[in-house]
């Protein structure tokens, strides 16, 4: 299993954060890798609440529900499905108020497929594309919460 660590603090409240990153049809709006997001279950936000992603290269997509919800203090995304060479990943929030900004941390957890070969693979290349894609997503959230 890989880990992933990243955290990014936004000039904007928590409530803000909080629903930009819990409402599952979001995402589109400040993540530069996606193309849409839309929610395939009846929630929208909350625990349960299920979305399907499509990326912006055309190919790729995820699906992936919410399984832990604690407003403005933690929250889990677990994937349920995707066209990545991933077998598992949960990516996980903890919020922190410092002032009128909101520190975000992010802790990534996946599994990659295909066994030895999936495991070289994540060695040169996955994680690097992980870690930067997650990159992106924080300097996405920061630039959305701070503008609008």
């Amino acid at each position: 299993m890989t880990t992933l660590h990243n955290e990014i603090t936004v000039n904007a409240s928590i409530d803000k954060v909080w629903t930009m990153l819990t409402e599952v049809e979001l995402l589109d709006q400040f993540d530069s890798t996606v193309k849409k997001s839309i929610a395939v279950s009846q929630k929208k936000s909350g625990l349960g609440a299920k979305r399907k992603v499509d990326m912006h290269d055309g190919k790729n997509w995820f699906e992936e529900k919410v399984t832990v919800f604690k407003p403005n203090e933690a929250l889990t995304y677990q994937l349920t499905d995707c066209s990545f060479p991933i077998a598992g990943l949960k990516h996980s929030y903890s919020f922190e108020k410092i002032g009128n900004q909101t520190k975000v941390k992010q802790v990534m957890e996946y599994t990659v497929k295909f066994g030895l070969f999936g495991k070289l693979l994540d060695a040169i290349m996955i994680r690097k594309q992980s870690d930067n894609g997650i990159k992106k997503f924080f300097g996405g959230l920061k630039s959305y919460a701070e503008i609008n």
